[in-house]
């Protein structure tokens, strides 16, 4: 039985990702990012999309949903002051296609992927019931995470230039605040560091929010300027 799950679900403008990052989390992570103009899609690695953490309680709802127990289910999210309405619903009330609407994202799922989703749905909520309900809960950074988004940044990469073969590049804001802070770096991707702060926090963070030179050698306390806002979102600032 592996520990962390992740399966997307793409069309031509919506892609949805289901994560679980740790079988001993009571939650799972719904992802969705959408096409840009320009052919690229948007980065979740600097904040870009919307993602969504849902409690093995919300698991169960939209569960009844797929189980055709109901047709449809409905919730609110908040965040800093900022509410996201989420629902799921069939179609006009029959059972091929599935609605998800997460804020301003909305994905409709085919017959296929429905299944696909209630399996999926089904396997985390026994498993989690398993191993998230223990008196000790096995916790993880957020690095897996991180390192798990990548990853599939990379895969999806792949797989929209292999359909239309065209190429694009991550446009990158540089008008964001940098800061400066001290950390050792114990593990490396192609486009991501995984640095342990001084505050004892292991983050990965991508290279490309990192505007200093560094030395690849481990186990070295080296400054980094670094994006405020990737930071503060991994709590190395507050």
């Amino acid at each position: 039985m592996v520990d962390n799950h992740s399966y997307s679900f793409f069309g031509q403008k919506v892609g949805l990702i289901i994560q679980s990052s740790s079988k001993n989390e009571p939650h799972i992570f719904f992802r969705l990012i959408k096409c840009k103009n320009d052919g690229s899609w948007e980065k979740p690695s600097i904040g870009e999309g919307k993602v969504i953490k849902f409690s093995l309680e919300e698991i169960v709802w939209i569960i009844r949903v797929l189980d055709k127990e109901t047709n449809s289910w409905s919730s609110y999210h908040t965040f800093k002051d900022a509410k996201t309405q989420i629902s799921f619903k069939w179609e006009n009330g029959e059972y091929n296609k599935l609605w998800i609407h997460i804020g301003k994202y909305s994905k409709v799922l085919e017959y296929a992927q429905i299944k696909i989703l209630e399996l999926l749905l089904k396997h985390f909520l026994k498993e989690k019931i398993e191993f998230a309900t223990t008196p000790i809960i096995s916790k993880k950074s957020n690095s897996e995470l991180m390192k798990n988004i990548i990853v599939q940044e990379e895969i999806i990469t792949s797989k929209k230039n292999s359909i239309n073969d065209t190429k694009y590049t991550e446009k990158i804001d540089n008008s964001n605040n940098i800061h400066s802070v001290n950390g050792i770096i114990k593990g490396e991707t192609d486009k991501a560091l995984l640095i342990q702060f001084d505050s004892g926090i292991d983050v990965w963070i991508p290279k490309s929010r990192i505007h200093s030179s560094f030395d690849q050698n481990k186990n070295d306390n080296q400054k980094f300027l670094i994006d405020d806002w990737i930071l503060k979102k991994n709590e190395v600032l507050s």
